[in-house]
């Protein structure tokens, strides 16, 4: 029989009646022979309650505070579901990412895995119970609550299954699978059956927000087989596998991801010296704010426009910095733009396929879409547009790049 890491997430959780329907999923797996652990996450919308709660105290809450109070909802969560199997007759046992110690760093809201010990769940998987742990949380070396960041249940799942050498870490969510799109924007949207680990990290990175990037990058770094599966319709999900695994060459394109929460700035007239870009980015990642897209212009009168993306929750934050950063640049101006969406294609097919770029930017051109900035790897490109066009972009794609009616892959 296998040991299994199980996953569901908040809708999955959402009231008393999805989580029994969750004992029962659980107690079927476990009445087959299977060791299970099943990590959790809070019920839907509690998160968020949390947070406002917070607001509603302080306009700008401690981030040790904030976790000690949002990491609250998985600990619901975990006792409830425990108690749903107990009355099933199934020996289960919660824990907290306090108690079983998984030790992150320091880094508060965005806290990262050092290490776990897994100790007490393979002592309890032993005596033959199912261990029920709270994700999205850890503790540092100071005894410190953590988080690991919005999605951060899925990496608290890859990171158990890696330390337990689970044969499969299954991530249930309220979709069946990977979609080439999201089926919400585009109706034709496929299942796919398997997708690389590669892509999935693309897709994921570019705003798919089916897996956590960093739960994708946990899984491919340590072999953990990954699987998505929906809670609430049997079947048998999209797994994600290395490229050498696929046993049929691979379509062009797998799939179409976006981000709807972008914001990009641009500092105009900064002086073409070295070090520039340094002393631009430096402050904003000494804020914790992450970086996505850059893109930089030599003008002939040695100056430069240098713009760059972040998630829209940081503009406010990323526009204090940029104003002290361009005074002392010399700067000639700071332009800032919420309202931008990035879309990009994704598929590792492209690394045998001329053309793939262009026939993106004709299928934007012909729907009369603007594209702001542009950015490539070896299997995605992305664009920024307006955020009015992504919808239309998106279906626009989807078509141009025949995956309307891609059979699902084997």
């Amino acid at each position: 029989m296998a040991l299994y890491v199980q996953k569901f997430g908040g809708t999955s959780v959402a009231n008393p009646e999805r989580i029994e329907a969750v004992a029962d999923k659980i107690t079927k797996f476990k009445d087959q022979g299977h060791d299970i652990v099943v990590v959790v996450s809070a019920m839907s919308g509690e998160t968020n309650r949390l947070i406002g709660l917070a607001h509603q105290i302080s306009d700008d809450p401690s981030p040790r505070e904030m976790d000690v109070l949002v990491s609250t909802g998985e600990q619901v969560t975990i006792a409830l579901l425990t108690m749903a199997l107990q009355a099933r007759g199934c020996d289960a046992r919660s824990y907290t990412g306090d108690q079983i110690r998984i030790l992150t760093d320091s880094a508060h809201t965005k806290a990262r895995i050092k290490d776990i010990d897994v100790s007490s769940i393979s002592e309890d998987l032993k005596k033959g119970r199912v261990v029920v742990v709270a994700g999205f949380q850890g503790v540092d070396e100071l005894g410190n609550t953590t988080t690991l960041g919005r999605g951060g249940s899925d990496t608290s799942a890859v990171a158990v299954a890696a330390a337990l050498n689970a044969d499969e870490c299954q991530i249930y969510t309220d979709v069946d699978g990977v979609y080439t799109t999201d089926p919400r924007v585009v109706e034709k949207a496929q299942r796919l059956s398997q997708i690389t680990f590669e892509e999935m990290l693309e897709m994921a990175s570019q705003g798919s927000k089916v897996l956590q990037i960093r739960a994708v990058e946990f899984a491919g770094k340590y072999h953990v087989p990954l699987r998505v599966l929906s809670s609430f319709v049997d079947g048998e999900g999209t797994l994600i596998t290395f490229e050498g695994e696929h046993k049929m060459e691979q379509p062009v394109i797998s799939g179409i991801a976006f981000n709807r929460d972008e914001a990009k700035f641009t500092l105009v007239g900064v002086p073409d010296i070295p070090g520039a870009a340094s002393r631009i980015l430096g402050p904003v990642s000494a804020a914790n704010i992450e970086v996505d897209m850059i893109v930089q212009n030599i003008a002939e009168d040695k100056t430069t426009d240098f713009t760059f993306t972040v998630h829209r929750n940081d503009y406010q934050r990323v526009s204090k910095v940029l104003n002290s950063v361009s005074q002392d640049l010399g700067a000639q101006e700071v332009r800032g733009n919420s309202e931008i969406a990035k879309i990009s294609i994704v598929g590792v097919g492209m690394r045998s396929h001329a053309g793939v770029a262009s026939q993106m930017f004709d299928a934007l051109a012909s729907e009369n879409i603007n594209i702001q900035l542009i950015s490539t790897s070896e299997i995605k490109v992305s664009v920024v547009i307006e955020e009015k066009y992504l919808e239309l972009a998106v279906r626009a794609l989807h078509t141009a790049f025949d995956l309307d009616a891609v059979e699902e892959q084997v």
